[in-house]
Formats: C-alpha cells, sequence, structure tokens
C-alpha cells in the first residue's frame, strides 16, 4: 500500500470555486499519486477536477475538494515528482488540456519555511532507471524500480534533452560564445524560487493543501512550472507588427509584375530607395524614392529598361546607386541610379556580365567584401564575379539539377546553396569548387531557400516535404551530412516561404508571395529551436516583403525591425514591436549591430585570401539610459520602522492632545451662538 498523508483540508486560488458532481454520463480520468496518496479525478468534457484521498483505513476514498476551471477537460496527466517544486511544498501537479491551452493545477502545502526540503511532505520516489531489461522480466524477474530521494541536496544529478521536432539531437559549439549549444536542458532545480507556485495563507490543525491554476502562457510561477516541462519561450512573443499611417505609403502603383521566377522576392530595396518590376515590355524596373512616399502620378514614370524579363535583383550592399538585375538571358546587368533617383529612363546599363549559358534565378552581393557578387543559374553553375574587372572569378560546380537559392556565410568565407536534387552543399570558393559537404535537403521540388543563422554556426532552410507542407529545416554548419537537427511543419500552401533573419536578434520572418501572414520565431541552439511569436496578418495577400535595414529602426519605440510589404498598387511600411517600457534603452534586444554598409575588403584582397569584420556600432541614443543600467526599485517598507514605536506617547499625553483638538473644533465659548444674530419680530405681528 502507498504511503498516505492526513489532507483534511484543501484551500484553493480565488481562480478556483466549489463545483458540481461529475455527471454519470463523463468518462473520467483518475490521476493517482502513490507518494501522497492523493487521486485527481478530471471528467472529459467538464470543467471540474476532484482531488480525493485514498487511505488503507475506513473510509477507503476521502473527497478532500474539488475546483472549477476556465476550460472543458480535454485531458489531463500527473507531472513526474522529479519535476516538482519542491521546495515551495508543491506535492502534485497535473497539466489539464482543453481546447486552446494546457493549463497547469500545481497543489501545493503551505508552511512557514519555503527554503528548506520537508521530508515529511515528500517520501522517496521512483527513480528514473528501469529495473530490470525485458528479457530479465520475461524470464520471471519481479524487481522493482530504485527509490531516489526527491531533496535536491541528495537527488542524482540527471538531464534529458527534449525537442519539439524529432531529429533534434545537439552538441557544445566550440567557438563563440555569443551561440554556445547547451544541448540540454536540466530539470534539477536545487534553486526552487524559480519555480515556486501561488499558496494559501490558510493554516489547519494537521496539513493543508493549496490548488492553483493559470490559463494561457502569461509570465506567471505556473507559467514558469511548466517551462521547466515544455521548454523555454521568446523575448519577442509578444511581438506587435503595425503597418504605419498612409502619410507614409507609396501609391497608384501601375502595371506591377506579378510574374518574377519563385527564387526572386518579388522587389528589393534599401535603406534610401526600392525596385519594382513592372508588366511592361522590356523588363522595365521602377525606382521609388522612399524619402518621397505619397500617390505617384497618372503618367508614366520613369524606368530602367532591362531589355529582357527579369529574373532576379538586388541593391549592392556598399552603393546605394548600384542595382544588379539578372535577366532570362543568362546577362546580369549593373546599373548605377543617379544621386536623388530616376529623373529619366535608363537605357544603357554600367556593365554586363557574360558567362552562365542557361537562365539565371538568384544573385547575391557578398556581405564583406566590395564588388563581389554570386550568381546561380540553370546551368547547375555557381559564379563569383568581379566588378572591378567586370570577370568571372570562380566557378562552382557539383550540382545536379536546379539551385533554387544561394547565401553568403557572414564572415563572407563561405557559400551555402539548396537545389531541386534534394541536397544542401556548402562550398568554400577560394578553396576548392567542388562542395566541401553536402546533406539531405527538402524533399519536396517546388522550391527552397536557405539563410545562415546563429553567428554562421547554422543554415536554416525552407522548403517543401514530399506531402507539399511548407518545412523548416535547422543544420549545423559543420555537420551537413547528418542531416538537421530540427525540422518544423509550418503550414500548407502553394508559395516558397522567404526567409529574412535578423542576426542581432535571431528572429526569422517567414511568408511566401500571396500570403497573408508573417511567421515570426526565434532560433535557439538548444530544443526546441524555434519559438514561436506572434505572427502579422494583413488582409489581403501581399505580392513581395522586404526588410529595410536596422538603422532604420526607432529604437526608442522598441522597434526591432522594419519591412515594406508590397501590395497590387501600393507600398506600405509595417513596423515590429516588443511591448515594453519605452523610459531606457533596451539593450538586451538592441546589441551593436554591424556597419554593413562600409566594406571590410576589397574585391582584391578577399580574392588573395584575406578575411575581415564590419565595425560594429551601437544603436543607443545619446540621451538614453540602458535598461541594464535603470535604477532599481526601493522596496517598499513592510513595517514601521522602530523609531515610530520608540516614540510612542503616553496615555495622558494622547487624552490631552484628543481634548485639545475638540475644543478646537467647537471654538471658543465666549462666541455668540449662531442663533443669537438672529433678527426677531414685534409682539403684536404675532396675531
Amino acid at each position: 500500500m502507498a504511503s498516505c498523508c492526513s489532507l483534511t483540508q484543501l484551500n484553493i486560488t480565488p481562480v478556483a470555486k466549489p463545483g458540481l458532481l461529475l455527471p454519470a454520463d463523463r468518462a473520467a480520468i483518475p490521476l493517482f499519486d502513490t507518494d501522497t496518496g492523493l487521486l485527481v479525478v478530471a471528467g472529459k468534457g467538464e470543467n471540474l477536477l476532484y482531488c480525493f484521498e485514498v487511505s488503507p483505513l475506513q473510509p477507503a476514498l476521502t473527497q478532500v475538494n474539488q475546483c472549477v476551471t476556465e476550460g472543458k477537460t480535454r485531458g489531463a496527466a500527473l507531472v513526474p515528482k522529479l519535476a516538482l517544486d519542491v521546495i515551495a511544498c508543491e506535492v502534485a501537479r497535473v497539466l489539464q488540456l482543453t481546447d486552446s491551452f494546457i493549463v497547469p493545477v500545481s497543489y501545493t502545502v503551505p508552511r512557514k519555511s519555503v527554503q528548506e526540503f520537508h521530508e515529511d511532505l515528500f517520501p522517496d520516489s521512483a527513480g528514473t532507471l528501469p529495473s530490470a531489461s525485458s528479457q530479465e522480466w520475461w524470464s520471471g524477474d519481479n524487481k522493482q524500480v530504485g527509490k531516489v530521494s526527491l531533496n535536491p541536496a541528495r537527488r542524482p544529478k540527471e538531464t534529458f534533452t527534449f525537442s519539439l521536432f524529432p531529429h533534434a539531437q545537439q552538441e557544445c559549439l566550440p567557438h563563440d560564445s555569443r551561440w554556445l549549444d547547451a544541448g540540454s536542458v536540466d530539470l534539477d532545480r536545487s534553486d526552487a524560487s524559480g519555480l515556486s507556485s501561488p499558496s494559501s495563507s490558510l493554516t489547519s490543525p494537521s496539513m493543508a493543501l493549496s490548488v492553483s491554476t493559470t490559463s494561457g502562457f502569461a509570465s506567471s510561477s505556473s507559467q514558469r512550472s511548466l517551462q521547466s516541462i515544455l521548454g523555454p519561450s521568446s523575448k519577442f512573443r509578444h511581438t506587435q507588427g503595425t503597418v504605419l499611417h498612409r502619410d507614409t505609403h507609396i501609391t497608384n502603383l501601375k502595371g506591377l509584375n506579378l510574374t518574377t521566377p519563385g527564387e526572386c522576392n518579388g522587389f528589393c530595396a534599401n535603406r534610401q530607395r526600392l525596385a519594382v518590376p513592372l508588366l511592361s515590355s522590356g523588363g522595365q524596373i521602377a525606382i521609388l524614392e522612399l524619402s518621397k512616399p505619397g500617390r505617384l502620378p497618372d503618367t508614366s514614370i520613369p524606368t530602367i529598361q532591362n531589355g529582357t524579363p527579369v529574373a532576379d535583383f538586388c541593391w549592392d550592399p556598399f552603393d546605394l546607386q548600384r542595382l544588379a538585375v539578372a535577366g532570362e538571358d543568362a546577362k546580369i546587368r549593373i546599373w548605377q541610379i543617379p544621386p536623388g533617383g530616376l529623373q529619366k529612363t535608363l537605357l544603357e546599363p554600367e556593365a554586363v556580365l557574360r558567362g552562365h549559358t542557361e537562365k539565371i534565378y538568384s544573385i547575391q552581393f557578398h556581405p564583406q567584401a566590395a564588388n563581389i557578387l554570386a550568381s546561380s543559374s540553370y546551368d547547375m553553375t555557381v559564379r563569383v564575379w568581379d566588378l572591378c574587372t567586370k570577370q568571372e572569378v570562380l566557378c562552382l560546380k557539383g550540382h545536379t539539377d536546379q539551385i533554387f537559392s544561394l547565401a553568403w556565410s557572414p564572415d563572407g568565407q563561405k557559400l551555402a546553396t539548396v537545389s531541386k536534387d534534394g541536397r544542401v552543399r556548402l562550398y568554400e570558393p577560394r578553396r576548392s569548387l567542388e562542395p566541401e559537404q553536402d546533406g539531405p535537403g527538402p524533399e519536396g521540388s517546388r522550391g527552397a531557400r536557405v539563410v545562415w543563422a546563429c553567428g554562421g554556426h547554422y543554415l536554416l532552410v525552407s522548403g517543401f516535404d514530399s506531402r507539399s507542407e511548407r518545412q523548416l529545416y535547422l543544420y549545423k554548419a559543420d555537420s551537413l551530412s547528418a542531416g538537421p537537427v530540427a525540422v518544423g511543419t509550418v503550414d500548407v500552401s502553394p508559395s516558397t516561404l522567404i526567409p529574412f533573419y535578423d542576426e542581432d536578434t535571431s528572429v526569422v520572418f517567414l511568408t511566401g508571395k500571396g500570403d497573408t501572414r508573417v511567421f515570426i520565431y526565434e532560433i535557439v541552439t538548444e530544443a526546441p529551436f524555434f519559438l514561436e511569436c506572434n505572427s502579422f496578418s494583413s488582409s489581403d495577400p501581399h505580392k513581395g516583403f522586404v526588410f529595410l535595414p536596422k538603422t532604420t529602426c526607432n529604437v526608442r519605440e522598441v522597434e526591432f525591425a522594419r519591412a515594406l510589404r508590397l501590395r497590387q498598387s501600393s507600398v506600405e511600411p509595417v513596423v515590429f514591436k516588443v511591448p515594453r517600457v519605452k523610459e531606457f534603452f533596451q539593450d538586451d534586444i538592441f546589441p551593436p549591430t554591424t556597419m554593413w554598409w562600409e566594406p571590410a575588403l576589397t574585391a582584391t584582397a578577399w580574392l588573395t585570401g584575406s578575411n575581415a569584420q564590419h565595425q560594429m556600432l551601437s544603436l543607443q541614443p545619446k540621451d538614453m539610459t540602458p535598461v541594464s543600467e535603470a535604477p532599481k526599485d526601493v522596496p517598499v517598507r513592510k513595517y514601521a520602522p522602530s523609531s515610530v514605536y520608540l516614540e510612542e506617547k503616553s496615555d495622558e499625553q494622547k487624552k490631552e492632545e484628543l481634548l485639545s483638538a475638540m475644543v478646537a473644533k467647537l471654538g471658543n465659548r465666549e462666541d455668540p451662538l449662531p442663533q443669537d444674530s438672529f433678527e426677531g419680530v414685534d409682539e403684536d405681528e404675532w396675531d
């Protein structure tokens, strides 16, 4: 018989109230704790939780109490004893599954001291090591699982790794302390203050039990207890996406080209201007100035005449006037925009790069070296160009099918690709023209994208599985052959998810052309790897979605990302904020950012093997104090200081002060009464 505690009184928090008996037609879910003898019964479809005490004596089953929860129960489970906050006297915890939430219900015993372990509440519990193998059990061995102490000071130190996805296996990264990989989460909490649950102040002669419930995932002690099971949450989880005022929009955009390839973002922008492809013949591209919002004229506007349909295009990060455009004729044209924007139609490019033999799909500038451009083509090669000499300098091979996407590593030393043959490849172009390593990629053949994440230690790939579900794949860059460490399904949609990764916050924004929703995740280097945040939704589909540099964000408003949303006939800015106090600079959200607009290397230096990094820039305004240096709130004194009691007046002094106050209120006795000042009437008027 299991050891049983005497539970004579139950206290519940204000969120629970006495409920009704469980209807006979409802299925009951019994949850029994052999250590305390507590039996919790939940009825499916009901919002009642019953707590009973099971005793070896009569009555064998005694109802302790019941509570009403906010949602109806769809399922329930007991949390293992090793995950309880024993220092806070938590003797049991139930997870209630409702239609929308998983609600933790914590049973705690109020004690005067919650800083020490109470042996009488927590007998030794079953451990996690099996007592026998399957063969020993079949041969008749009936050994029981060994008991372990729940005392944090004597408990065996055990850890386990959990993930939202089945492929997660982690190790520690050897470099860059900012992205060190924890690899596992230790559920042994010797410091129980972070897992405390609300307890009742009521007492009983023997032992009182309190029940706490919470709905959703708000920041609370119950949430912290739930996080010990389900994992961490993102500080960006409450991200708010907002479309700015109409005065900042560019409207009356006509003739938008909606047939750009899936490998193209649809349009591109830098901090000064944006380029939008038009449907007119000749591959025309409109250049719009962000400093001149408003309604475009009804007449035609100056454009770039590319001469061939546009496949992809991008701005030079180190020259805000230079635009590279890849055409379907296997040529790359370099255009130079005059300062102040286009005043007339451009007909002749600054340079034309020839070398590919088939249609070009994607192009991307080098993140560190000036005048270095990479391009991928249907001829299954990736070519690296020197714009100073206007010549091809490297030709990477090894692909067997169409190249969907390419991406330079943040340090500019490596280049990753994902292709239709279902492989992810990694090149070190200056060392070898063949892939350094490769690994399995998305199974679907409808399109894919790749970006670098977590300081260049990981690759994030978006693509499709064999059932056309849009998925995310996270790879360790140094072990592509091992496959993804995490895989997650986003939704089902025909358009390819385009990832926009923010290196400063490790937040990735995902959306596709024709979507109405932008998915937001924070990427971490430990399970569950993807921390979901609030998504941004719009009423109509967008034709493109690109992000502006971090320097365009208003840090005073805790705005950590700014984007441009391309609609059918307009372009509107969208800002993403975190709801925080705006009095201080949020330095945990805004670390120093890279000065990406200044090249760290020349093309010649990079091609000869040199490496360099961008300088860092602080986003902190001079008149704002970092939140990490904000003054701490002075704690409110709970009791009056001792000087109040030492200077307490005697009874005689109190009487004297009371009489003086009463006399002062009544006034001087010699003062005339108010009725004495009234005028009377003559005696003869009484008749």
